[in-house]
């Protein structure tokens, strides 16, 4: 029987260490210096590179899936297919492009001498008349969130008086920067900000969006050294931050969210917090369910581990912002909510400014100063801007200006009012219709449909033929309605809800049969497993949004 080693748990390690070091000779004995060194070095870097092969913030199965698809698409037969299958999908989307604008002709060459304002004026006409869809008629799911005709005579008259001013030169366009200022001051004291809070203007949602996680992202190199950044969000938040990842190489982690709230689930968004995590994320309200995840939770740890937390609101805008003075329960989700540190919100959405105008507002200049972007060593001088854009257009920046004033704050709360009481009686009413469900609980003007009894995307294409534009959803399938102040007009709310009683009542007869045409892409889609292929399907797409139909 073998002695006890003497010290105890000490003693062991000693014991283990030295066997160690005996073996490690034994491996080496008789060896060549340079066999020793060879085998040393190769074990060093196959250990940091198993390392960092395992330490991803992408999981191996997530790699390897992709991989194995990137191997498969090589093979000369299935690339011979997948080639075959995208060029039939182009010639496709190009045929739609050609349908949609044949009663036109391509100007492909300037005109050998201008156009007159009338002759401009006559193509601007026939061009706009283009399309299938009524939107003036409220037939449009999001898109066009209001309109009316006396504003938009004023806004045009101020874009043109702005239209040609630049805030890049505060010096020469002083009034253009003091609208932006003001426009982004009355927005704060809509979203509860105080008197640190801050924020600049942008071009809209997906810019605000990724401003705030640039911004983020430097914070974080400079003040915390992380170089290898990543962001967790709900899996349904806004495309944007991916794009955002894209540009600025941060990681999205995405969190799963409850199957029936269709809020994210914050045990698995607490999981998900690693040491290079720069930013956490909240919609207020998601566009696929128009659901809101409840940003005090992610608030509280944002305060827990010092990560700044973005509530994105673009889509809710001055809806969500005033929904509880119009009377409606929303869970907190502004700067009233301690740890919130940004949001994002659209003008040209709830604010009913024209297209091209967002807000990214901000609890402390800190967190701005890292948005912009400052070149100090150009030999045409120090240059400094704060979003994406050197140049901005100063008439969107007016119109936007004159939109929130004319509408003043008792002409936001009276629509916000109109949008969430048809809303909740679009909601109230198809919640009764046999064959279809509503996604969770939605938060303010959102409100979509999913079904167990039959294919949603029959009932989408079916109200596509009676004039109706709607959203498509995957993941799981279904279709969404926007709720704009267009739908609010008398009748349009009833219209819809009678189309849809009605296509449901169809669809019933027969449910087990399966979508045909061009909605049955949308399940395709989602049933292929490589992601990939259904990128390229969608870059034919934005390419043929250029073509130019042959004369032939």
């Amino acid at each position: 029987m073998k002695p006890f080693a003497v010290g105890g748990a000490g003693g062991g390690s000693l014991e283990c260490s030295k066997l160690i070091t005996e073996n490690i000779n034994r491996l080496f004995a008789n060896r060549e210096p340079w066999q020793v060194a060879t085998i040393t070095t190769t074990a060093v870097l196959s250990s940091v590179w198993l390392w960092s092969f395992i330490n991803q913030d992408e999981s191996i199965y997530t790699r390897g899936k992709r991989q194995f698809f990137r191997y498969l698409k090589k093979v000369p037969a299935v690339r011979r297919k997948i080639e075959s299958e995208l060029s039939k999908a182009n010639q496709d989307f190009k045929g739609e492009i050609a349908k949609l604008t044949g009663t036109l002709e391509y100007c492909l060459q300037l005109p050998e001498n201008g156009l007159s304002k009338e002759e401009i004026l006559k193509l601007m006409d026939e061009h706009l008349k283009l399309g299938h869809y009524d939107w003036r008629d409220g037939r449009v799911s999001g898109a066009v969130y209001g309109y009316k005709e006396d504003l938009a005579e004023l806004v045009t008259q101020v874009y043109g008086k702005a239209s040609y001013t630049n805030p890049l030169h505060p010096d020469i366009f002083p009034g253009v920067c003091k609208m932006e200022a003001e426009v982004v001051k009355m927005a704060l004291a809509l979203f509860q900000g105080d008197e640190q809070c801050c924020g600049t203007m942008t071009t809209g949602g997906t810019e605000s969006i990724v401003m705030a996680c640039k911004a983020y992202r430097d914070y974080a190199r400079e003040h915390k050294g992380i170089t290898q950044p990543n962001m967790v969000v709900p899996k349904t938040i806004h495309a944007a931050f991916d794009k955002a990842g894209q540009y600025f190489n941060i990681h999205v982690n995405y969190v799963d969210v409850d199957p029936k709230t269709l809020e994210v689930d914050m045990k698995a968004f607490k999981k998900a917090i690693n040491k290079n995590t720069i930013m956490l994320a909240g919609s207020a309200p998601n566009f696929p369910y128009g659901t809101m995840d409840d940003i005090e939770a992610i608030a509280e740890l944002g305060l827990k581990y010092d990560i700044p937390v973005h509530v994105d609101a673009c889509l809710g805008s001055f809806v969500v912002a005033l929904a509880r003075t119009a009377g409606y329960r929303v869970k907190p989700f502004n700067f009233s909510v301690k740890g919130v540190t940004s949001i994002s919100a659209d003008t040209h959405k709830y604010g009913f400014a024209p297209k091209g105008s967002s807000l990214v507002l901000y609890s402390d200049v800190k967190y701005l100063n890292h948005q912009y972007t400052v070149t100090t060593d150009w030999p045409g001088g120090v240059y400094g801007s704060p979003t994406v854009n050197g140049s901005r257009a100063g008439g969107i920046i007016a119109a936007c200006w004159a939109t929130m004033m004319n509408f003043g704050f008792n002409g936001y709360l009276e629509a916000t009012k109109r949008i969430l009481d048809t809303s909740r009686y679009v909601e109230t009413a198809l919640r009764k219709v046999d064959g279809i469900f509503i996604f969770g609980k939605p938060a303010t003007s959102v409100v979509a449909m999913g079904s167990n009894v039959f294919d949603i995307f029959r009932l989408s294409d079916a109200l596509c033929k009676k004039g109706w534009n709607l959203n498509t959803l995957q993941f799981p399938s279904g279709i969404h309605i926007c709720i704009t102040d267009m739908h609010t007009a008398p009748g349009v709310a009833d219209r819809f809800i009678a189309d849809v009683r009605e296509a449901v009542a169809e669809i019933m007869k027969d449910p087990g049969q399966p979508v045909s045409g061009k909605m049955a892409l949308y399940g395709m889609a989602q049933a292929i497993p490589d992601r990939s292929i259904v990128g390229e399907v969608t870059r034919c797409y934005i390419n043929s949004m250029y073509s130019i139909p042959s004369k032939k």
